[in-house]
């Protein structure tokens, strides 16, 4: 991208999504004027490589989004919800990849192939919404678009790296012990603050964060409750289930969706994905070619397969999306949100 440079900062640039965004505005030629990288006073101090040269992590406070336009968020919610208003009180322009300021009225929570216009209406913080949500309406709007949409229900099998270095690292050694004949020991997942741990190696989780009162996790509450936000669409109907798989990287998703039109067929979803931008249609069940994790790791579409009609249900349709929860599902989405903020004279 070409254009006056901007100041940024990147809070929690040494975590995985942070590296991760990094990554991004590097590899988009983002223009960046001058750069600071803010974390913990844990992780303050450390030397990260940026453009070619050293940049040294500050402990993030306050008064260090002094002069800073844009500040890519992601350190966690307790860290947004206390440095996210200072940096917008200091004039900064907030992407924030948590979900504390998600479902706030007036938080423009976008993701720019289906909702770019919202970013008009910020108040000085935005939200990038859950890793899950997003690849999941990237895929949908277009359909929307074209044919409406009245139900989705979802099922998700999402990756380890979801839930932090920590998960990662536990799926490895748990691994390896099952693999040694040794029982494997659990203390992060599912969820790391709750009361009972499970191993996830060799093992599928239905639980994602904690339980509301209604017997849904907060992850799935969030799949619900953002679609119908983002799409603009709160007479949506939408559900969720959703799964820890012991993979590392890219989201998965089997969707069920009703559209509006009637007597539509696999074809004509096809050709609305195709031409959806940021999305790759992967759908060849001759060649046995459909979207999976190990494919999608490392890429910033979000791609889609086994697409099929339902064989009950006249506008009933059946797909599996796959994405980078890294990329499209935090950096890459905040990144680009930055890239609209630009393209539309908002910084």
């Amino acid at each position: 991208m070409k254009g006056t440079g901007y100041n940024v900062a990147v809070v929690g640039a040494t975590g995985a999504v942070g590296t991760q965004m990094l990554a991004m505005l590097e590899q988009r030629d983002f223009p960046v004027e001058s750069i600071k990288l803010l974390s913990s006073a844990r992780s303050a101090g450390q030397t990260i490589q940026f453009n070619g040269a050293p940049v040294t992590v500050e402990e993030a406070t306050p008064e260090s989004f002094d002069g800073v336009q844009i500040a890519l968020f992601s350190a966690g919610g307790s860290i947004s919800k206390k440095l996210a208003p200072e940096a917008a009180k200091r004039g900064a322009i907030v992407i924030d990849n948590t979900s504390a300021f998600r479902m706030d009225e007036g938080v423009p929570l976008v993701v720019p192939e289906v909702n770019e216009l919202d970013l008009q209406h910020h108040k000085g913080i935005i939200a990038n919404p859950n890793c899950s949500t997003i690849q999941m309406v990237a895929a949908l709007e277009p359909i929307r678009k074209e044919l409406g949409l009245e139900k989705v229900i979802v099922s998700t099998y999402q990756a380890v790296s979801g839930a932090g270095v920590q998960a990662i690292d536990e799926m490895k050694e748990q691994s390896q012990a099952i693999l040694n004949g040794e029982e494997p020991t659990a203390s992060v997942l599912p969820v790391k603050g709750d009361k009972k741990h499970y191993p996830i190696a060799f093992n599928a989780v239905p639980q994602i964060d904690v339980f509301d009162t209604n017997g849904y996790t907060f992850e799935e509450m969030k799949m619900i409750n953002e679609t119908k936000k983002i799409m603009h669409m709160p007479e949506l109907k939408v559900s969720a289930t959703c799964v820890r798989l012991p993979v590392e990287t890219g989201h998965a998703e089997s969707v069920y969706i009703e559209v509006s039109e009637r007597g539509k067929n696999t074809a004509d979803i096809h050709r609305i994905l195709s031409e959806a931008p940021g999305v790759t249609l992967q759908d060849n069940p001759d060649q046995q070619e459909y979207p999976m994790p190990s494919t999608a790791a490392g890429k910033t579409d979000v791609f889609v397969g086994r697409v099929r009609k339902d064989p009950d249900e006249d506008h009933g349709f059946h797909m599996w999306i796959v994405s980078d929860n890294l990329l499209k599902g935090a950096a890459w989405n905040s990144v680009q949100i930055a890239e609209s903020l630009i393209k539309l004279k908002l910084v």
